[in-house]
């Protein structure tokens, strides 16, 4: 391969992944049965309220318990915070269970040479929850940047995450991959000029980047 075709090949920088969903399998039914369990709804109930209201956990507007309370609230349902934080405890711990192939996936690309990041719409009782058990979750080690919609305000697919991402990586829009299971996530960041993909599964996306590195991965 000459240099100005390993150039062109090389002009990505960081490699950048969502975490739940990408990372981390969503969450099993028996996983989820338990919140329904904790949280006294229907299924059917809790999960159109979560839908309604996550957002705003994501953005840092509320830590756990003020999320929980604020959105069972609008169901009727007063706990206290012991049973609030059950919930709390119960929601952040669904969220886990990392995928094997995806890890492997990540430490393969950052032995490549190229950098390794992480865009989540994530509440900050989980990056709190990761600090005080270090250990249980080494694959936030394995990144060079993380960004966290908590920390900043900001959620997916909001155009002022990705330039936090681009500024925090010190690269082009051009030079970041992403991968998102949200098709709206990844629609704005390939609006921006970032190379994003649907998420669908780790063998494909190890194909996706070895082919934009010119080298397999």
């Amino acid at each position: 391969m000459s240099s100005e075709q390993w150039e062109e090949v090389m002009s990505i920088k960081i490699v950048v992944f969502d975490y739940g969903g990408v990372i981390c399998f969503i969450p099993s039914v028996e996983m989820r049965s338990e919140l329904v369990r904790l949280s006294g709804l229907s299924a059917d109930v809790l999960w159109e309220l979560d839908r309604k209201y996550r957002a705003e956990w994501d953005r840092g507007t509320y830590d756990g318990i003020g999320h929980y309370r604020r959105m069972l609230a609008n169901a009727g349902v007063s706990l206290n915070d012991e049973s609030l934080a059950r919930i709390v405890r119960a929601d952040i711990d669904s969220w886990k269970h990392i995928d094997p192939a995806a890890l492997q996936l990540m430490r393969d690309i950052k032995a490549s040479g190229l950098r390794l990041g992480i865009l989540s719409n994530i509440p900050r009782d989980f990056p709190r929850d990761i600090a005080s058990h270090s250990d249980a979750l080494p694959v936030f080690a394995e990144a060079d940047i993380a960004v966290y919609s908590c920390d900043l305000g900001l959620i997916k697919p909001e155009a002022g995450i990705y330039e936090k991402l681009r500024e925090k990586a010190g690269c082009l829009y051009e030079e970041i991959v992403f991968f998102d299971d949200k098709v709206d996530n990844v629609n704005k960041a390939r609006e921006l000029g970032i190379q994003a993909f649907l998420w669908e599964g780790a063998e494909q996306a190890r194909k996706q980047v070895s082919g934009m590195a010119g080298a397999a991965i």
